[in-house]
């Protein structure tokens, strides 16, 4: 095959530039050469027409040759220029040939080249989209996270950033943050993908409610349990927007969405107060609580409820008390009460979270 058909078959597949990569190889058959020959100097032309590349060689006019790689005779010199004369310097076609390893050596170079450009290729493509979420196709599963196709790009979503609850299947939809566009590759990975954040959920909010990508609605804080449950605290910066609703949507019609995409996740949704009090009321729903009261400069919330409450505000292995704690940053200390039981009488309980 010749050079012509290799740098052809390259820019087809991988949409490189053909000057780029005509230079690329001419410098990976000019590193085999000096590896070979490290006394010469060399020259490496790409031949357009021909579709070959054109090894020269710098050499010395001398009377008497001692080194054939970087001299010629003067005898052989007034073949190629008539002119020429002794202590003059030459450039002639290369009629030394190199090895196995020296070939070897071209084609890491080549590739290492080539590998640089495609990744500052993808870097620019994708630099400007970091943090907001993509849309892609799972392309293959692997035991440490999926491979998913990005346009023509491939990018890595980690296990670790990843719902428990995902499912790798090939060819199945995904959406996902893109959290990091690497300047080289790392582990052979450049584009690396989250969907267990804040940030990814946040992502598809503004993804799917319009009042929150035109900040009508306004998310203050997210807490996250990926795969479990979320809460997020909304507030509407105008008056006539209720922000909880707007983000439910009729019939839970905007969540939906929102639900489906994470699998199954619960996502309580908590409108914003500057009253800390009625704040962590609202963010230990289910639950419905008596009373909240604020101790140790506002650091502990000590929270009243029914007996039959309880359980509904701790929630599932504990996810619902320390979202709660999470989302209104205090420590929340349940205390059980009873409509008869005065708030001296009060049994206060150990559940303390934060």
């Amino acid at each position: 095959m010749k050079l012509l058909d290799v740098i052809n078959e390259l820019v087809e597949e991988r949409g490189l530039d053909r000057s780029v990569l005509s230079a690329i190889v001419c410098e990976g058959i000019l590193t085999a050469y000096q590896k070979r020959y490290p006394e010469a100097h060399f020259n490496v032309d790409y031949d357009k027409k021909s579709g070959e590349v054109e090894v020269k060689v710098q050499k010395e006019v001398v009377s008497a040759v001692e080194n054939e790689d970087t001299q010629i005779s003067l005898r052989k010199a007034k073949f190629v220029n008539p002119d020429a004369a002794l202590g003059e310097q030459l450039w002639l076609p290369f009629e030394g040939g190199i090895g196995r390893i020296e070939i070897l050596k071209a084609k890491q170079v080549i590739a290492s080249k080539i590998r640089a450009i495609e990744a500052s290729v993808v870097y620019e493509a994708f630099k400007d989209k970091q943090g907001s979420i993509v849309h892609g196709v799972i392309h293959k599963c692997e035991f440490a996270g999926a491979i998913v196709k990005l346009q023509d790009n491939l990018a890595f979503l980690p296990k670790s950033l990843s719902i428990p609850t995902d499912k790798c299947s090939v060819g199945y939809p995904i959406k996902a943050l893109l959290k990091e566009v690497l300047l080289e590759p790392r582990n052979d990975n450049q584009l690396i993908l989250d969907r267990a954040s804040e940030e990814f959920l946040k992502g598809l909010f503004e993804l799917e409610i319009p009042e929150i990508f035109e900040k009508l609605v306004e998310i203050k804080k997210i807490a996250r349990i990926a795969g479990y449950k979320s809460k997020v605290a909304v507030v509407s910066n105008d008056t006539n927007i209720d922000p909880v609703g707007t983000c439910v949507g009729i019939g839970g019609a905007r969540i939906k969405p929102i639900l489906k995409e994470l699998g199954g996740e619960k996502i309580d949704i908590v409108a914003w107060t500057e009253l800390l009090e009625e704040f962590v009321k609202d963010a230990l729903k289910p639950a419905e609580i008596q009373r909240v009261e604020l101790i140790d400069n506002n650091k502990i919330a000590r929270v009243w409820l029914a007996a039959d409450q309880r359980s509904l505000a701790i929630g599932k292995g504990g996810q619902n008390i320390n979202l709660a704690s999470q989302l209104a940053g205090v420590k929340i200390e349940l205390v059980e009460s009873e409509d008869t039981m005065s708030s001296s009488d009060s049994i206060l309980d150990d559940e303390i979270v934060g």
